[in-house]
């Protein structure tokens, strides 16, 4: 698998597609002066809004409560319009212990997280270093998992707050086990479900009822965040050179056709997040340089968001196109995961809303 194509940078288009400063953390009513600090810089058109927030939580580094809900690596929305998160533990950390995360999910509308309401929006049992996918339509949420040790991950579907085994967990006395260190899924046209495994550098593919396709459908260094576009080509995030998703990297962005050709699009960011946009591009969070872009499959990026203030987006999910998110006014808009102020441990859910289809159709 050797790049095929050279990254290009696109400059914004003065018109329409021109930069506007937007508070992120422009509801008055949530925030005090003091507080409305960082901005996001956005084209003409798009704007953001704080869609779950907190107050009242620990920050995993100093122990102090401030602004935010407890950190989020990974999300998920469903037909409904529900936001799945998956809390993030202590996952590339030594120690003797269990660190149990929950899993949250949030109704259209959004919420605050606090010590008092977050027992309200947990979904499912606690779990080891988990994360939430689902696929474009929505129908289908999934939660991953593996072991402190790195040595034996599960992958499951998600359904009424019931964890469902898809594949996974320990093998037969001999075998090796199908998933060390399951973290990003992604589902193709077919129902077949592809499960990235960092620990082993492979993108497992399974059929709908979790038998193994192929044990190694992709080979990348570190792959950790995936995602199907509307042509059935898989995108993955590798951290390659990154030993740890937070540092610099540098990361790699590779697109696979159906019949599991890989081709390097882009080298260099650390996907924190994949999402499918319109025309054929994939949202990118990076958040060693503090955007978020769409990544078109010939390298260009176009950058959507810049964030200012030590702030930087960590996870990105697309509301699916359905009937019940057109009626909550929400399809088609763009979740980001938000670290506040360099402190990873609070974060916050922005809502961007906008003509994403005019920001990605001005390709060359």
């Amino acid at each position: 698998m050797r790049p095929t194509a050279k990254a290009m940078i696109r400059p914004m288009a003065p018109r329409p597609i021109r930069r506007a400063l937007v508070s992120l953390l422009g509801l008055t009513a949530v925030f005090t002066p003091a507080e409305v600090r960082a901005e996001i810089s956005l084209p003409a058109g798009f704007t953001a809004t704080v869609y779950v927030t907190g107050e009242g939580n620990n920050s995993a580094m100093s122990g102090a409560a401030g602004v935010g809900m407890p950190s989020t690596g990974s999300l998920a929305v469903d037909h409904t319009g529900a936001l799945y998160l998956a809390r993030t533990g202590r996952r590339y950390s030594g120690g003797e212990y269990e660190y149990l995360s929950p899993i949250y999910r949030v109704p259209p509308g959004g919420g605050r997280v606090t010590p008092q309401t977050e027992p309200r929006f947990f979904h499912g049992p606690p779990l080891n270093n988990s994360q939430v996918s689902a696929d474009l339509a929505g129908r289908q949420v999934f939660v991953t998992t593996f072991d402190r040790d790195r040595r034996v991950g599960v992958v499951y579907r998600l359904v009424d707050g019931q964890m469902r085994l898809l594949a996974g967990g320990a093998a037969e006395a001999g075998a090796a086990p199908l998933l060390v260190q399951p973290e990003g899924v992604a589902v193709n046209r077919a129902g077949h479900v592809f499960v990235a495994d960092r620990e082993r550098g492979v993108v497992v593919r399974l059929d709908a009822e979790g038998r193994v396709l192929d044990g190694s459908f992709a080979r990348v260094v570190r792959p950790r965040v995936i995602a199907m576009d509307e042509a059935d080509h898989l995108w993955i995030g590798a951290d390659a050179g990154a030993e740890a998703p937070w540092q610099p990297g540098p990361g790699q962005i590779w697109r696979v056709s159906p019949e599991g050709q890989a081709r390097l699009v882009l080298e260099g960011p650390v996907a924190q997040g994949l999402a499918p946009g319109p025309g054929g591009v994939m949202f990118v969070a990076a958040r060693q340089g503090a955007y978020v872009f769409a990544l078109t499959p010939e390298g260009e990026q176009i950058v959507l968001a810049r964030f200012t203030h030590g702030d930087a987006p960590r996870a990105l999910t697309v509301v699916p196109a359905t009937p019940e998110t057109r009626t909550a006014g929400m399809a088609g808009d763009l979740f980001v995961a938000v670290i506040r102020s360099g402190v990873f441990g609070l974060n916050e859910i922005i809502r961007i809303t906008g003509p994403f289809a005019d920001l990605t159709s001005r390709r060359r």
